[in-house]
């Protein structure tokens, strides 16, 4: 069979090709009647582009997410493109056919084509030069062809190439892999992780996304290559763990790759295999935090306030979720039988998760709910109005979302009675009852802060008081009357049970 053959392979063309971009192509004029792969339609932007370029005698192929996702039967990533001609000669095409262009990469060989809004990556064939810094290549070389370009990719789910003519390009299994839903490194794991580390979590972030085990040698490597995280930029380490965590898979990886896991949180590591010596703990503290993790992010997706199950759950959540229980080996006391505690645990919790969030760059809003989860995570709560509302006060205030921390704070108890020991099940059947309080109290307009007061500053003042520590001092008693259950949340019986008159 001779190079640059299409062979066809089920109802996909396969290409077995050579470098053989410098050879005169066909024009493609309309690609647009056979623009698609397994059923998925490439965007009307990624097939003018593609032609635009090929029409300028540019081998050009569409790379990356769009095709794995496309082999899959999913449609919507991001069209990616790669091409035999340099970034100059591609932009050049491009304008020539009216297609504004973003010089967005040009450093790495990279612009970016804008088409009735849509945003086409077009990078050219390349090769990576050395990573000393164990991220960034040193240099980029510009690749003679689409084979070299595909050898320098991370996994081979994502080193496939396609175009609609020419078929599916697959050097290294990717169609396979997909189908045995398996993530692996393209040639040796471990160079592949020596040069960029963060691949390491970017693999586990694709195999909890897509529901895929790691391969053997690829998770060997993760667990060889973990200290290499080190060199990352902690930003981008909080990303991946953000993208791993609101998959609702973070538990699988905490158990699958601790290693990594460890390395990307370093206070993970002391918890492993960190005997609880509890009879309502039935695991360590790292499994204990592995089966929270699990937990809340699947029954997240059953809300009895609705919500959409296909949305990923609530980040706020999934941090906490992890986070939650960081402090225990910290507190960790036993009495006189030999029984473990953890006096205090919540609370050094949220400290360490204020500050490793930190350090990961995550949100200020979102380290802000998330400690708050933590710090409440173990308080008793009773399913009775006044303590749920002196609850709801405490997740009240400036930029907090009262119903949905709420909503957060019993997913994390009910996740976390789930992690724990089967005597403490019963639990969760409390938790609900809670929940439906709560929203029974949300729906009748119950006050649970001066905020949600049916009463103002402003009513006092026209009733006669005069501005002054007196207006908070009597908000502060209507509100725990009203808690109280001895006057309903109306502005005049407040106004009555105050005796302003």
């Amino acid at each position: 069979m001779s190079p640059g053959t299409p062979v066809p392979g089920g109802d996909i063309t396969v290409y077995f090709g050579v470098c053989a971009h410098r050879k005169k192509r066909p024009k493609v004029t309309d690609i647009r009647t056979v623009a698609q792969l397994n059923g998925i339609l490439l965007s009307s932007g990624g097939e003018r582009v593609l032609g635009v370029l090929e029409d300028a005698g540019l081998e050009a192929w569409v790379v990356g997410g769009w095709v794995r996702d496309a082999l899959m039967g999913v449609s919507g990533h991001d069209v990616d493109i790669c091409c035999a001609g340099t970034w100059q000669e591609n932009e050049a095409a491009l304008r020539a056919k009216g297609i504004a262009v973003v010089e967005s990469g040009i450093k790495f060989g990279g612009i970016t084509a804008v088409v009735d809004g849509e945003r086409i990556e077009v990078t050219t064939y390349r090769t990576d030069g050395f990573y000393t810094d164990g991220r960034h290549p040193d240099s980029v070389v510009r690749a003679s062809c689409v084979q070299d370009d595909l050898a320098r990719r991370d996994f081979t789910v994502n080193a496939m190439a396609w175009h609609p003519q020419r078929g599916l390009l697959d050097l290294y299994g990717g169609q396979a892999d997909l189908e045995h839903k398996v993530i692996r490194a393209v040639g040796e794991p471990r160079k592949r992780f020596e040069e960029d580390a963060l691949r390491m979590l970017r693999a586990v972030r694709f195999a909890c996304r897509l529901d895929f085990v790691i391969e053997p040698a690829t998770a060997r490597a993760l667990a060889d290559c973990a200290h290499l995280l080190d060199q990352v930029a902690r930003e981008r380490v909080g990303i991946e763990l953000e993208g791993i965590l609101v998959t609702r898979h973070g538990g699988d990886a905490l158990l699958r790759y601790p290693e990594l896991m460890c390395a990307a949180i370093p206070e993970l590591a002391v918890c492993r295999g960190f005997d609880q010596r509890s009879p309502y703990h039935a695991f360590d503290v790292y499994e204990h935090i592995a089966r929270v993790l699990t937990v809340a992010g699947e029954l997240s997706r059953f809300r009895i306030d609705g919500g959409d199950p296909d949305q990923p759950p609530s980040p706020s959540l999934m941090w906490a979720a992890l986070l939650h229980d960081i402090g225990k080996p910290g507190t960790f006391t036993t009495d006189e039988t030999g029984r473990g505690h953890f006096y205090g645990h919540p609370e050094l919790s949220a400290k360490m998760a204020k500050e490793i969030m930190r350090g990961l760059s995550c949100s200020n809003d979102l380290i802000r709910d998330t400690c708050l989860l933590i710090r409440y995570h173990d308080r008793p709560v009773m399913a009775e109005r006044e303590d749920l509302l002196r609850v709801m006060g405490i997740f009240s205030g400036n930029g907090l979302n009262t119903a949905r921390l709420m909503g957060e704070l019993f997913d994390l108890k009910r996740a976390d009675a789930l992690g724990k020991a089967p005597s403490c099940f019963y639990y969760v059947e409390d938790i609900e009852r809670m929940r439906e309080i709560v929203r029974e109290l949300l729906a009748n307009h119950e006050a649970y802060s001066i905020a949600t007061l049916d009463l103002s500053g402003a009513d006092l003042i026209q009733e006669g008081v005069k501005p002054g520590p007196r207006i908070g001092e009597l908000l502060k008693r209507a509100l725990n009357a009203t808690i109280a259950g001895t006057v309903p949340n109306k502005r005049d019986a407040l106004i009555a049970y105050l005796h302003l008159h």
